[in-house]
C-alpha cells in the first residue's frame, strides 16, 4: 500500500473510554469530543463504530492488531495521557503503555508521562518510568483540572516545566512532546496556544520537543516558532485525519509545514484507537497538493521521499533508530 516506506507512528493510546471511568461531567465531556472526532474524520471505507463499540476500556493486544497487522504500521509510541483529575487512570495509564512496549519490544516505544505540578512526586515518577520500565521520551499536557475546572501552567515556567526539563536530561532522555491547540472537554482554547514554546526550546536546546496536532487552530504562529527553533518539531497526529474529509484544510496545512520549516521536521501519528491508522495512511500515502497551492504557498510537492520522512524516519531520527537495521530485524528488507 506504502511501497518500502518505513511507517513509525508517534501517538498510539492504551484508552479506557468507559464512562465509568471518567470523574463527572468534565471527563465524560472530554471523552464526547474524542467520540466526535472518530465520526467526523473517520476515513472513507472503515467502519465508524457505534458508541458502544467505542466508549469502552480498550486492550493492549487488539490495539496491537489494529496497528501491527491490519496496517502497514511497522513502530508505534505507547503514549499514556496524564488527565489523572479527569479519569481515575489518567485516561490512558502509563503502566498500560509500558505493557504494550513489553508486549511489542521490537514495535513499541514507551513514552512517560507526569504532572509537573505535583512537583518532586512528577520527578521521582519520571525516574521510575525512565529506569523501570523504559521510558524515552515523554508526553506532557498544559492543562490540568482541579474538581473540573482548568488549571493551565506553560512550557516556559522556570519553576515548574523547567525541574522537568532537567530530569529528563539527567535521565539521559532529549525527547518531550506536548499537547497544543485541539481543545477537549473544558479545555478554554486559550490555553492550548504555544506561545510559551520559545522559552523552552531556547533555555533547553538539548531537548527536541514535539508539538502534536500542529497546534491547530494556531498554524500560524507554530510556523513561525518551528523555523527559529532547530529543536522543534510537528506532529501531525490528528491533523493528518482531514486528509481524508477535508483535503483542502489538510493541504493548505501541509504547504504551510512545507515552506516553512521543511519535510525533515513533520512526524506522523495515528492516534489509534481514536480512528483505524490504515485509511488515513492509505489516503497521506496518495496525495498530493493541489498545484495551485504548490504555486501559491511556493512549497514544492509533497513527494514520496518527503512522505517518507513523516511516517517515519524523522521520528526514527530522534530515537537514534537504523531503520534499515530495525527493517531487517523485523523481516521487512526486500
Amino acid at each position: 500500500m506504502i511501497d518500502d516506506a518505513f511507517v513509525f507512528d508517534g501517538v498510539c493510546h492504551v484508552f479506557n473510554f468507559d464512562k465509568s471511568n471518567a470523574f463527572g461531567k468534565p471527563g465524560e465531556m472530554f471523552i464526547e469530543h474524542l467520540y466526535a472526532f472518530h465520526q467526523v474524520l473517520n476515513a472513507p471505507g472503515e467502519k465508524t463504530l457505534s458508541r458502544e463499540e467505542y466508549m469502552r476500556e480498550w486492550h493492549v493486544d487488539e490495539i496491537g492488531r489494529m496497528v501491527f497487522d491490519e496496517s502497514p504500521t511497522d513502530m508505534i509510541i505507547a503514549q499514556p495521557l496524564p488527565l489523572t483529575d479527569l479519569f481515575k487512570d489518567g485516561l490512558s495509564a502509563w503502566e498500560r503503555c509500558a505493557e504494550m512496549a513489553r508486549r511489542y519490544p521490537d514495535r513499541a516505544i514507551f513514552w512517560g508521562s507526569i504532572n509537573p505540578l505535583e512537583g518532586k512526586k512528577a520527578l521521582d515518577l519520571m525516574e521510575i518510568q525512565v529506569k523501570e520500565y523504559g521510558a524515552r521520551g515523554f508526553k506532557l499536557y498544559n492543562v490540568r483540572y482541579d474538581y473540573g475546572q482548568p488549571f493551565p501552567w506553560r512550557m516556559d515556567d522556570p519553576r515548574v516545566a523547567f525541574p522537568v526539563f532537567e530530569k529528563a536530561l539527567e535521565l539521559g532522555v532529549n525527547i518531550i512532546g506536548v499537547h497544543k491547540g485541539v481543545p477537549l472537554g473544558p479545555q478554554p482554547v486559550e490555553h492550548t496556544q504555544a506561545w510559551d514554546m520559545d522559552g523552552a526550546a531556547a533555555n533547553f536546546p538539548e531537548i527536541n520537543f514535539v508539538i502534536f496536532h500542529v497546534g491547530l487552530p494556531f498554524i500560524d504562529e507554530i510556523c513561525w516558532q518551528l523555523v527559529r527553533y532547530p529543536n522543534l518539531y510537528a506532529s501531525i497526529a490528528a491533523t493528518v485525519n482531514f486528509v481524508v474529509r477535508s483535503p483542502r484544510v489538510f493541504a493548505e496545512t501541509m504547504a504551510k509545514l512545507l515552506f516553512w520549516c521543511g519535510e525533515d521536521k513533520i512526524i506522523y501519528g495515528g492516534e489509534s484507537p481514536i480512528w483505524h491508522p490504515r485509511g488515513a495512511l492509505k489516503a497521506f500515502w496518495e496525495f498530493e497538493l493541489p498545484e495551485d497551492i504548490v504555486q501559491g504557498y511556493g512549497c514544492g510537492q509533497l513527494t514520496k521521499e518527503a512522505k517518507k520522512k513523516i511516517l517515519g524516519l524523522n521520528l526514527a531520527r530522534l530515537h537514534g533508530i537504523d531503520v534499515e537495521e530495525k527493517k531487517r530485524s523485523l523481516g521487512l528488507a526486500a
